[in-house]
């Protein structure tokens, strides 16, 4: 069986990256790459699912990515997350942002920067299975609830 490398290994060896401490890390740091990683994964979904224009793609994945979007995922996650993934999650949803989210409530952004900082988090961790694992529950739960 091949072992496979993460995505976050290969840049790290391409760019000679140094292993860093991840408790070091602020909450906005963390929600920053995890609002691409967040956005990548969804993308990769939408993509996957067929070739359309970029702009059908785009409506298409931002039903997802946007901030209430990922509230209500955040919601749906809630009792799934370990307790060191809350207290990532806590850290982010409690952070102080410097802008705020065009078309969502503060509330919502909060829980939106908590998500997204626990997916920086378990990126930067090189937990991706786990990000994916809970991104599918929630849209598991989500469709439930909506159905």
């Amino acid at each position: 069986m091949e072992e496979s490398i993460s995505l976050l290994s290969l840049i790290k060896k391409s760019f000679g990256l140094k292993e860093v401490d991840i408790r070091t890390y602020s909450p906005l740091t963390l929600a920053y790459i995890g609002d691409a990683v967040y956005d990548l994964i969804f993308r990769t979904a939408v993509v996957q699912r067929g070739n359309t224009s970029a702009n059908r793609l785009h409506n298409r994945a931002i039903q997802y990515v946007k901030a209430p979007a990922q509230a209500v995922m955040a919601d749906a996650l809630m009792e799934e997350f370990t307790p060191e993934e809350f207290a990532v999650y806590k850290r982010g949803k409690n952070a102080k942002p410097y802008t705020m989210a065009k078309n969502a409530t503060r509330t919502e952004y909060k829980k939106a920067t908590g998500l997204e900082a626990l997916v920086g988090y378990l990126y930067l961790t090189d937990q991706m299975d786990r990000a994916l694992e809970l991104v599918q529950i929630g849209l598991h739960k989500i469709n439930q609830v909506s159905e």
